[in-house]
């Protein structure tokens, strides 16, 4: 029997990106990594979005913000690169966007997400059992799995009836 997760409600997310900061701080302070002022920033842009945030939206909302300046693609894509490479967010590669990972002490890991294509959320499902049996038929075959993206689209409660 699978595990239940309080991330197999629709409900679990992260509702306070501050909070969810000031969690990855504590993280990287104990895994000897350093978030950077723009990596902090592109973090709780995407903590505070409630729903998948695409690279260049990103961009544009850290021009907006306060003493950002001029701030250019790469460095956006840097901080998200060291955001993704620590766990602390996830890449949902069919819409192309980023959300933030619900337990950013945790190392990291493959988590299938359910994306409503009638609002745009997405909710993070911890289910080992899900994650297990991908890799097992994949080695099954013979492949070595190195991640795992799993994204199933479709409507989500309150979409699903409007």
């Amino acid at each position: 029997m699978a595990k239940s997760h309080a991330c197999s409600s629709p409900d679990h997310h992260v509702h306070d990106a501050a909070g969810f900061v000031a969690a990855v701080e504590r993280a990287c302070s104990e895994r000897g990594l350093r978030l950077t002022e723009i990596r902090a920033r592109v973090l709780g842009l995407v903590a505070d979005a409630g729903k998948p945030i695409k690279a260049y939206d990103l961009l544009d909302k850290v021009r907006e913000g306060e003493g950002a300046g001029a701030a250019a693609p790469p460095t956006v894509y840097r901080a998200l690169d060291f955001l993704l490479a620590n766990g602390f967010i996830h890449k949902l590669e069919s819409v192309n966007a980023f959300v933030a990972c619900h337990h950013p002490n945790a190392a990291q890991h493959s988590a299938p997400f359910l994306i409503c294509d009638g609002c745009h959320k997405a909710v993070e499902l911890e289910d080992e059992h899900v994650v297990a049996t991908l890799d097992a038929q994949a080695r099954a075959l013979g492949f070595s799995p190195q991640t795992q993206t799993l994204e199933v689209h479709g409507l989500c409660a309150e979409c699903a009836v409007k």
